[in-house]
């Protein structure tokens, strides 16, 4: 059965088609710059790259490309053989705790939350209105970055802010790259051979997140209300004191819009560092004896220290750690870094098997009191699983 995982952003479009339940990528790409000037797509297909410069006016034109680049490369012989479409949806609120068919009223509730996810839900429905024109027999699915993380207890997903905030006006945490989180839990309880496992997971990339992971289900996440909580990332703060918040836009004249954007794309790495939000600038500018770099690598790498210690704490031990995303599956230094930190923990590197970028590999020694794994995460396939499962 050929199934279609799809993540689209406001001017663009991720895709992966697999060939289920075999897990056989066929096809993968991404649409840019659609309703822009100068968009393209770029296409992976037997482990060839192909970009090809296109007029993408809306994301219905991106779905067309994508049709003639199956028909024509054979991968399907008609629109029917794609049986299902499945869609990443970042804000599910507490509505949705599993993948769900994206009926009317589905869709209708994500447009509702795109109060909560306004950068995310709406460009996710625009995706789904799209499909519906093209792909008039595939059944559409919806997938939730918040859904994983649902069955956190309410004293973890409670803030202490007047309680009828969470009821009238849906302020709590819902966390984020869930599908992420669920997917290495899946893979790591496999490895461990059981289920009724203690697992921390840490979702590190440009946006990051670390869970607690208790018997298969999400105890406790980093991310709140909004992606901009927990870690320091790449160019957003994580925690900090709310009180700053009011205080420097008084001292600064700063409006409440212009507050939300620095503390979204101008803070974290970025901010400290002055250099960039990619953590492989930092480390060249660590190599150069840039001592913001160094500042900004120092509490990057504390704060994922603290909520690994938290974590630790609040599961009662801990079975494995498991390193994931852009900087977990490649961040070398980093992930030495942290470990080093652990070792109070009994966490002992393994150096030589920490030497790998992209690889599933267990990077601490076997007298290590807690294993520590990398495992490359696959969103698209999380999806695309649970896209199968509703369409079978």
């Amino acid at each position: 059965m050929k199934i279609l995982s799809v993540n689209a952003g406001s001017s663009s479009l991720k895709f992966t088609l697999f060939e289920m339940p075999e897990e056989k990528v066929l096809i993968s790409g991404v649409f840019e710059r659609i309703g822009i000037s100068d968009s393209f797509y770029t296409i992976k297909l037997n482990g060839e790259k192909i970009k090809k410069e296109v007029n993408l006016e809306n994301h219905k034109d991106a779905f067309q490309y994508l049709v003639q680049e199956l028909l024509e490369n054979k991968i399907i012989d008609s629109l029917r053989d794609i049986k299902g479409i499945g869609n990443r949806i970042v804000q599910g609120g507490s509505y949705f705790d599993r993948s769900v068919i994206a009926t009317e009223s589905v869709i209708s509730k994500i447009d509702e939350l795109s109060v909560l996810g306004p950068l995310h839900n709406p460009p996710a429905i625009v995706g789904i209105r799209a499909e519906q024109e093209v792909f008039k027999d595939a059944i559409l699915t919806t997938v939730f970055d918040t859904a994983f993380h649902q069955t956190m207890p309410e004293y973890n997903y409670m803030y202490a802010t007047p309680y009828e905030w969470e009821s009238e006006y849906k302020i709590r945490r819902y966390g984020a790259h869930g599908t992420s989180h669920k997917y290495v839990t899946l893979k790591m309880n496999e490895i461990l051979g059981r289920e009724d496992t203690k697992l921390i997971t840490c979702h590190i990339g440009n946006g990051a997140s670390i869970s607690a992971v208790l018997n298969g289900k999400c105890l406790n996440t980093s991310m709140g209300l909004s992606p901009n909580a927990g870690l320091i990332m790449g160019s957003r703060c994580g925690d900090i004191d709310a009180t700053i918040v009011p205080y420097m836009m008084e001292q600064a004249n700063i409006t409440p819009k212009e507050m939300d954007t620095i503390l979204n794309k101008k803070s974290g790495l970025l901010g400290i560092s002055g250099v960039s939000s990619d953590a492989r600038d930092i480390e060249n500018g660590i190599k150069e004896g840039n001592k913001r770099c160094i500042l900004a690598n120092k509490m990057y790498v504390r704060r994922i220290v603290d909520y690994i210690a938290k974590y630790y704490v609040e599961l009662g031990g801990c079975d494995a750690i498991v390193f994931t995303a852009g900087v977990g599956e490649n961040g070398i230094a980093t992930r030495a870094e942290v470990l080093q930190e652990l070792e109070v923990l009994g966490v002992k590197l393994d150096s030589e098997a920490n030497n790998c970028r992209g690889k599933k590999v267990c990077i601490t020694t076997k007298d290590s009191k807690i294993p520590v794994w990398v495992i490359p995460t696959d969103e698209e396939l999380m999806i695309a699983k649970d896209t199968y499962d509703l369409v079978k």
